[in-house]
């Protein structure tokens, strides 16, 4: 009996153990499958918020593929240890897409210049031809108005360090205060690079460098004031009434003249064989402390055979568009050209070409009232000096 009795609580025990464990298993088995469950979800969840940023973004490239519109990119221009670099950026937002095109409008175009119709379909909002011979006006195009000039004001710059008779041989130091902080325009030339003036004069002018341009002004007898004084003060004596300088490069855009006023310039500078070289010679090699430094003209026309001139200087800023000046042989005549404000990159060139075509389909003599558009003659309020 005894041993029925301990045979059956053994047989009790084996039997609960078993149920026991497989309950134990059944318990931990069910958290696995519960926390593999919650796994499972968290990873979907991440996984839906990852399809819909895709499906957003895909959504917003479609969007502007129906507008018809594609990324804006930024070009920017950079030179690193004396190479140049172009990188693109995108323009990532709507308010910086305005922001650029805000930043685009001009001088000209908010005076409403931009709204005046001439013959020739010109791109340029200003332009002034005249035979440098006879003084008869070739073509007028809102020609009264003083609109901001860039770096066309190095051929003033020029024509100042001329008239002091500065040693063009002497060696001049680029330093600190020649760095552009109203642009922050970008230069080759290195804080501490040592050169002549007559190089210096001569990269201004056929490259449009802005250090050396500041350079040559910083070392006018009594600095940059006297320098600037001396400018306006050329500007008066060659009748420049429309004409207001505020430093030696151009880079404000308080630096201010007409067509007419620049064509008066042009036809002074053309007198000095300097500048005549200078602003004309294709390309150039300069040492700055010892360094080659290789330079190119910021016109390509002077470049071709089939372009004859005999001075010139481009420009730009924001606020002053493309400009361009230049005196050339056309036709058998000396012919000085303005143009200012243009808009394009090839547009003012453009434009020279468009004036040289009409020069040559004309007789030595021409009705000058039957090719001259009507021109806008009152200025914007505050251009005029």
């Amino acid at each position: 009996m005894f041993k029925l009795a301990v045979a059956t609580v053994v047989a009790a025990l084996f039997a609960f153990s078993p149920v026991q464990a497989a309950g134990a298993g059944a318990g931990a088995g069910a958290g696995a499958t519960e926390q593999a469950k919650k796994s499972s979800a968290a990873k979907k969840k991440v996984k839906r918020k990852v399809v819909r940023k895709a499906t957003s973004k895909r959504a917003k490239r479609q969007e502007l593929a129906v507008a018809g519109e594609r990324p804006r990119m930024i070009r920017r221009v950079k030179t690193v240890r004396g190479k140049r670099v172009v990188t693109y950026q995108p323009v990532r937002t709507a308010a910086a897409a305005v922001a650029v095109g805000v930043a685009a409008k001009t001088v000209g175009d908010m005076a409403g210049l931009d709204d005046t119709v001439d013959p020739l379909a010109l791109r340029s909002n200003v332009a002034y031809v005249v035979d440098q011979n006879s003084a008869e006006v070739l073509f007028e195009k809102n020609a009264n108005v003083a609109l901001p000039i860039a770096s066309l004001t190095k051929l003033m710059t020029g024509m100042v360090v001329m008239d002091a008779r500065q040693d063009l041989d002497e060696v001049l130091r680029v330093t600190d205060d020649d760095v552009d902080r109203h642009k922050f325009s970008s230069s080759r030339l290195p804080v501490g690079a040592s050169m002549t003036r007559r190089e210096l004069l001569h990269i201004a002018l056929m490259s449009s460098e802005n250090r050396a341009a500041s350079a040559l002004g910083r070392n006018y007898p009594g600095g940059i004031n006297a320098f600037v004084g001396a400018m306006n003060a050329k500007a008066r004596q060659l009748g420049m009434r429309d004409t207001h300088y505020v430093d030696s490069s151009g880079l404000s855009s308080r630096n201010v003249s007409s067509g007419r006023d620049l064509a008066k310039l042009v036809m002074a500078a053309h007198g000095d064989p300097v500048l005549r070289e200078f602003s004309t010679t294709p390309n150039s090699t300069v040492q700055a402390s010892g360094r080659t430094m290789h330079y190119r003209n910021t016109n390509y026309l002077v470049s071709l055979p089939d372009w004859n001139i005999g001075l010139q200087k481009t420009g730009f800023i924001n606020e002053a568009g493309r400009c361009l000046v230049m005196q050339a042989m056309i036709h058998g005549r000396n012919v000085v050209m303005v143009f200012l404000d243009s808009k394009g990159k090839m547009s003012r060139t453009a434009d020279a070409g468009r004036i040289r075509r009409l020069i040559e389909s004309l007789p030595d003599r021409m009705d000058v009232e039957a090719i001259r558009p009507s021109t806008i003659t009152a200025s914007a309020p505050g251009l005029t000096r």
